[in-house]
């Protein structure tokens, strides 16, 4: 085939393929939308989600299910979410745990955060707390520091286990202040704050919808949230950024992503949809008694903050040495 006729016929090609895309935008969605969240269900992700899955469904005009898959620290369900067919008919929730800290944590997860999803866009971001039991003498970050310098290595915190957000937080902290603190992974963050009010430990990092009425009812003391901004659901508790560790954040970002392929036009469909269930009143209060702060954006404003998650916990894992089986 001569040069001009090759050049036309890719040309050609190219603009069937854009024209059969923007067809499937406009007829779409025509089913139910099938939604994975790779965590049993019950816990505070599966809430966060749930609260817009609902009026994301509204927006769409079908119904959005959502799909449980619980595993591996939530890498089971990501893993298969990368693997389901890029029509816009499944899509799941992209988060910290799965797509910054896993990969970096697990070996072999089976995805790549960058490669194999396309951004659709933010929900939310979430602080963890630190908090302590009320008979630990630190009533402050900075006394926290000073306390865990003259006794390295007898600190200890506890997680809601290895790999979790909570867990890579605390690794964190640790090494930007350079403390030695010793981890204790349970199996959630319900067994860890059990045995902080049993006095077993002395500290942990957890999410602040868990931790603020204990703290508000004295049985835990919580010394700050990890977001750079103070919380909305507890305004009279500072940063650590705040309290002499300038720049300190580790949040749990929430976000919406569909495998890698979906056309651009169901995608733009589907971040407009998501931004605007967002956006609701009934949506905000719902996130906000989860301690969630609510973020709207473009499918590029994730994919810069997925890229700048991945780098960040890439760094604490390694420095840190934790590891996943």
């Amino acid at each position: 085939m001569p040069l001009v006729g090759r050049r036309a016929f890719i040309a050609g090609a190219a603009a069937s393929i854009l024209a059969r895309a923007a067809a499937s935008a406009d007829d779409y969605p025509s089913r139910p939308v099938t939604l994975i969240i790779p965590f049993p269900p019950g816990g505070s992700t599966t809430i966060v989600i749930r609260s817009v899955s609902d009026k994301l469904g509204e927006e769409l005009g079908q119904q959005v299910i959502i799909d449980n898959r619980g595993g591996a620290g939530g890498t089971l369900g990501t893993r298969a979410l990368a693997k389901s067919e890029p029509d816009g008919y499944t899509i799941g929730l992209g988060y910290t745990g799965t797509l910054a800290i896993g990969p970096n944590l697990y070996p072999n997860v089976g995805y790549d955060p960058r490669k194999d999803f396309a951004a659709i866009g933010r929900i939310a971001t979430a602080p963890n707390t630190l908090v302590v039991h009320p008979s630990f003498p630190a009533k402050s970050v900075q006394e926290f520091i000073a306390y865990a310098k003259a006794n390295p290595g007898k600190v200890s915190f506890g997680s809601a286990g290895i790999g979790t957000v909570s867990h890579v937080c605390g690794e964190y902290f640790a090494t930007v202040t350079g403390i030695k603190l010793v981890h204790i992974p349970y199996k959630g963050t319900g067994p860890a704050l059990q045995d902080l009010i049993g006095g077993h430990i002395p500290a942990a990092f957890a999410p602040i919808p868990a931790t603020y009425a204990n703290a508000k009812s004295g049985t835990m003391r919580m010394l700050a949230v990890t977001s750079l901004q103070r919380s909305t659901l507890a305004p009279e508790i500072p940063t650590i950024a705040e309290q002499g560790v300038p720049g300190f954040e580790a949040v749990l970002r929430y976000a919406l992503v569909a495998p890698a392929g979906t056309p651009r036009p169901i995608i733009d469909k589907l971040n407009k949809a998501l931004n605007a269930a967002v956006a609701g009143d009934e949506v905000r209060k719902r996130l906000a008694l989860e301690g969630a702060e609510p973020v709207t954006g473009t499918p590029e404003d994730y994919a810069a903050d997925l890229d700048k998650e991945e780098r960040l916990w890439a760094k604490v894992v390694k420095d840190s040495g934790a590891k996943a089986n």
